[in-house]
C-alpha cells in the first residue's frame, strides 16, 4: 500500500465536498476540539452519547468514532449500542482506546469493543496497543509509556486477529495493515503539549475513513494531514495555545500544495 499528496488531497477534496456526518462518542475533556477540528476539515460532527438515540445517530453517520478517555456505565452501554448500529449497517468504526493499561476498567472495555466488533480502524498511542494485548506495556494518565516502534508487533497480531488497521501514533506515525507498514514522519515538537490531539487525530480518521472504503489509506491520509498541519501550525505558533488556534486554521486552509512541499511518507 502506498500513498502520495495527490490521493491524499483527493481524500481532503472528497471531506470538503461531502461533508461527512461523523458520530463521536467522546470524552468531556475533547468535545470542543475534536468537533472544531472536523469541521476545519469539512466534516461534520456529532456528539451523541445517550443510548435512547445512538443507534439512530450511528445508522445515518458516515463514520462512528468510539473514544474511551472519560468512561462510566452508561457510556460504555452507549458505545456498545452505537457499535452494533454501525457494524450492522457496514458504518466504518475507529475505536481509540484511551488509556488503555492504565485501569482494569478501560482496558477490559476497550478489549471487549475490539473483540466483538472489530473496528476499522484502531488508533492509540504505543502503550495503549501493547495494553491491548497485555503485553507489559504502561500508560501513565492517558500518555504513552512504549516508544511507537515497540507497538508494532503488537499491531501486527490485532490486525491478523481481528482485521482492523492499527495506527500507532507517536513521533512517527505507524498504519499497520496485512503485511505493509506506512510510515508517516510529519508533525510537530509542540502537538504533545496540547490536549486531546490524539483524539483529534482518531476523529480525522473517522472523517477520512467515511470517504475511503480503505481503511489502511484512510487511516494513513488521516495521519499525513495531521502532521502537515502540525508543520504549518508550528510556523507561528509561540507556545501550546496559539499551536491550537493554527493547527484549525491549517486544517482549513491545506492545500494540495501545502501536502505536496511538507509530506514525509
Amino acid at each position: 500500500m502506498t500513498i502520495s499528496p495527490n490521493t491524499i488531497f483527493t481524500d481532503v477534496q472528497a471531506i470538503r465536498d461531502t461533508s461527512p456526518l461523523v458520530h463521536n462518542i467522546t470524552n468531556y475533556v475533547v468535545m470542543n476540539n475534536t468537533a472544531n477540528a472536523l469541521l476545519a476539515l469539512g466534516a461534520s460532527p456529532v456528539m451523541a452519547h445517550a443510548e435512547p438515540e445512538v443507534a439512530d445517530m450511528a445508522g445515518i453517520a458516515g463514520a462512528l468514532v468510539i473514544n474511551i478517555g472519560t468512561l462510566s456505565d452508561p457510556w460504555i452501554a452507549a458505545m456498545f449500542t452505537a457499535a452494533k448500529a454501525a457494524k450492522d449497517k457496514g458504518i466504518p468504526v475507529v475505536l481509540d482506546p484511551v488509556g488503555a493499561g492504565a485501569t482494569a476498567y478501560r482496558t477490559d472495555t476497550a478489549k471487549k469493543l475490539m473483540q466483538q466488533f472489530h473496528p476499522a480502524i484502531i488508533r492509540g498511542n504505543g502503550s495503549e496497543i501493547m495494553a491491548l494485548e497485555n503485553k507489559g506495556a504502561v500508560t501513565k494518565g492517558v500518555d504513552s509509556a512504549s516508544a511507537a516502534d515497540l507497538a508494532l508487533d503488537i499491531a501486527r497480531h490485532l490486525n491478523q486477529a481481528y482485521g482492523s488497521v492499527v495506527c500507532i501514533t507517536g513521533e512517527i506515525d505507524y498504519i499497520v495493515q496485512d503485511d505493509d507498514v506506512i510510515q508517516i514522519k510529519n508533525g510537530h515538537a509542540m502537538m504533545p503539549k496540547v490536549t486531546g490531539l490524539g483524539c483529534t487525530a482518531s476523529a480525522l480518521c473517522g472523517a477520512f475513513a467515511a470517504v475511503n472504503p480503505d481503511p489502511g489509506r484512510a487511516a494513513a491520509h488521516a495521519m499525513a494531514v495531521m502532521g502537515v498541519a502540525g508543520e504549518m501550525a508550528g510556523r507561528n505558533a509561540k507556545g501550546p495555545g496559539s499551536f491550537q488556534m493554527h493547527f484549525l486554521d491549517a486544517l482549513y486552509q491545506i492545500s494540495d500544495t501545502d501536502i505536496g512541499k511538507l509530506f514525509k511518507g
